[in-house]
């Protein structure tokens, strides 16, 4: 049974780990709220010569002072009231709820999008408005009630990079006032459950005979491929444009999908640097006989 909070608790240990919760953590701080214990996913080594690297969270913890382990069950001895859950990455186990209330910031407007993706399915899937929720962490994913919640319009050139930044100071917002004010009983998800599951390759490749916008939001996403002249193609940017002489088929930097065009703003092509795509087609002269997705 997870324990529930006190409505204003002081002392909170704090878990997440990627540069977007760094943001909460760094106002929880300034707010004046003890932190005894930061708990973020342990050191990654980003190359095979490099060394083991921070994580953002860890890094920014260490900059202010603050206590940091790897170790969840840590935040059992830390005198912590409650928990913030921030993007951490990994299942907190039933003993540690048990005995420490946990509020997680979660990027969706429960119960659509529960899981690891919400920002990117919600872009792929078209959606017109976002929210990020204060709720309660459970064991099940993404179940708990909700405490608090923010609501937002999604941009429709808006990358979920640019959305997920946008998300999370919406949610420190969020947050701070949830704990000043006092954390009030929470309520039961209601609507249509939907689930965000990771993205992965596939996700990305791009389909040319897509209407535009559905290939604008897949590129939004970030990571975005197709091939040109056999080779792994990623476009990081582009905008949606009328015309166009068919899918796949560029005209400059101009190219056709199932219906309209993407006109290509910042590309890169296999084994060269992110660029500006009037630069590339400047070097790669496209042609009629050229396809992307070929």
């Amino acid at each position: 049974m997870t324990a529930p909070p006190p409505v204003h608790p002081r002392r909170l240990a704090y878990l997440g780990t990627p540069g977007f919760a760094v943001g909460p953590l760094r106002a929880l701080h300034e707010a004046g709220f003890e932190i005894p214990l930061v708990v973020s996913r342990p050191d990654k080594r980003r190359s095979r010569r490099g060394h083991d690297e921070a994580s953002p969270v860890k890094a920014a913890a260490l900059e202010l002072g603050l206590p940091v382990t790897a170790e969840v069950d840590a935040v059992l001895g830390c005198g912590a009231e409650v928990g913030i859950v921030v993007a951490y990455g990994r299942i907190i186990k039933p003993h540690v709820l048990a005995e420490v209330p946990m509020l997680n910031l979660h990027f969706s407007r429960l119960p659509r999008w529960r899981g690891a993706a919400p920002v990117e399915r919600a872009i792929l899937a078209g959606d017109q408005s976002v929210g990020v929720d204060l709720m309660a962490l459970e064991e099940g994913l993404d179940t708990g009630p909700i405490y608090a919640r923010a609501e937002t319009e999604l941009g429709t050139s808006e990358t979920a990079q640019e959305l997920r930044s946008r998300l999370s100071e919406l949610g420190t917002r969020l947050l701070l006032q949830t704990l000043t004010r006092g954390i009030p009983e929470p309520q039961p998800q209601a609507g249509s459950v939907t689930y965000a599951e990771k993205i992965g390759s596939e996700d990305l490749h791009i389909d040319w005979g897509a209407p535009a916008e559905t290939v604008n939001r897949v590129i939004r996403v970030g990571g975005a491929w197709t091939s040109f002249r056999g080779r792994r193609f990623k476009i990081h940017r582009a905008l949606v444009v009328a015309g166009g002489a068919g899918p796949g088929v560029p005209d400059g930097v101009t190219v056709g999908c199932g219906s309209g065009a993407l006109r290509l703003v910042e590309v890169q092509p296999e084994g060269r640097s992110r660029m500006e795509a009037t630069a590339w087609a400047h070097g790669a002269r496209p042609g009629p006989g050229d396809r992307f997705g070929q």
